[in-house]
């Protein structure tokens, strides 16, 4: 199996916890092509790069993948159907790290920052 990092954009009218239930849907789906799902972090509404049909945000999320191709390519199927999903990023990499990814440990910097 290998392993990929998987970054989604939602929709900014959304909830949180419906974010939250699209990562349980993609965690459905892999863990049925006989993959598993690592870490995920739910990275919050932030600014987009560039708009998206008038839209200027979205919830950002990042999931560990270690699975087959074909449940990736399951996966970007459905998540082109979804229209919740704006965009989203699979990306094979050579290893999973536990480590929380530059996005959380910036804000986790600049939080601490704030308080002193």
């Amino acid at each position: 199996m290998a392993f990929y990092e998987h970054v989604f954009v939602a929709r900014p009218d959304i909830s949180p916890q419906q974010v939250e239930a699209l990562v349980e849907d993609i965690t459905k789906i892999i863990e049925g092509e006989n993959g598993k799902v690592g870490k995920t972090e739910y990275w919050g509404l932030r600014n987009l790069a560039y708009p998206i049909n008038k839209v200027r945000k979205g919830h950002y999320s990042l999931m560990n993948i270690d699975a087959p191709a074909a449940a990736v390519q399951e996966l970007e199927r459905r998540l082109r159907i979804n229209d919740d999903v704006m965009r989203h990023m699979t990306i094979r990499v050579e290893e999973l790290s536990d480590e929380p990814s530059p996005v959380i440990a910036r804000k986790d910097r600049d939080d601490r920052r704030k308080r002193d």
